[in-house]
């Protein structure tokens, strides 16, 4: 497999451009499945999870065959586990701000982002950004 600078990646997959295909392309397949097969395939859009987030991590119980009971939605459960898995939560956990690997005993620092799209600008340049999107 050939690998690219990132702003090459990058540039190829703002276009849509990737090595299994074009990546609306796929998407569109996946859409167009989760609504003939609603029971085998969830499709969830990051901007659908951060306008409710408990709506939709209800949803996802429900689909794992996991639904939440009437007694744990009145108290509040959905929302307390929607939390636990919060960007923000999982940021501030000490496994993931500072660990050992058992192997190589050497330390590494495990980041989090922010679940927003503007923490790609540490690592392609704004004209890359700009002209992608």
């Amino acid at each position: 497999m050939k690998l690219f600078p990132l702003e090459k990646a990058f540039e190829m997959a703002s276009q849509g451009v990737q090595g299994y295909g074009h990546f609306w392309v796929n998407m569109l397949g996946y859409w167009k499945a989760s609504l003939e097969q609603p029971d085998k395939i969830l499709f969830l859009k990051y901007e659908d999870l951060k306008e409710d987030v408990n709506f939709h991590f209800k949803r996802l119980a429900d689909f794992l065959g996991c639904p939440f009971y009437v007694d744990e939605e009145r108290r509040e459960v959905i929302e307390e586990r929607s939390k636990l898995c919060s960007f923000d939560n999982l940021k501030n956990l000490e496994v993931n701000k500072l660990s050992k690997l058992p192997v190589e005993k050497s330390k590494v620092a495990i980041v989090l982002g922010r679940g927003r799209c503007t923490y790609v600008r540490r690592f392609v340049s704004s004209t890359s950004i700009d002209g992608g999107f």
